[in-house]
């Protein structure tokens, strides 16, 4: 099992799980983060660190669509190991569906 983060991140981009990481194991775009899932253990402390859920375990239904997603972009975007401000319009992003389609951006993001 590995965590995952999914399309609810888009825009938001909170980061209050990259504190708890104890394996550094996410990595930042420019309106989300990942984690890579072969370096997570599984140890769960993120999930509860996100403000709207967006962290969830590959177990969960809808989820394992997400580890391959987690996979490619880790490894072409930067680590980060500390908290990064979220962008001010974060929480008008919350609730908005598409994110995935109508949100994304490929592009890196700063560590």
């Amino acid at each position: 099992m590995t965590y995952v983060v999914t399309e609810v991140c888009i825009k938001c981009k909170y980061m209050d799980c990259v504190e708890v990481c104890p394996v550094d194991c996410f990595y930042v775009g420019e309106n989300m983060l990942v984690i890579h899932p072969d370096e997570c253990i599984d140890c769960g402390v993120c999930e509860p660190e996100c403000p709207i859920e967006a962290i969830k375990p590959d177990t969960e239904p809808g989820a394992e669509e997400w580890v391959e997603f987690n996979r490619d972009y880790s490894e072409a975007w930067p680590n980060i190991i500390r908290k990064g401000d979220s962008p001010e319009d974060a929480e008008k992003w919350e609730k908005v569906p598409n994110k995935l389609k109508d949100h994304f951006s490929p592009e890196p993001g700063e560590a």
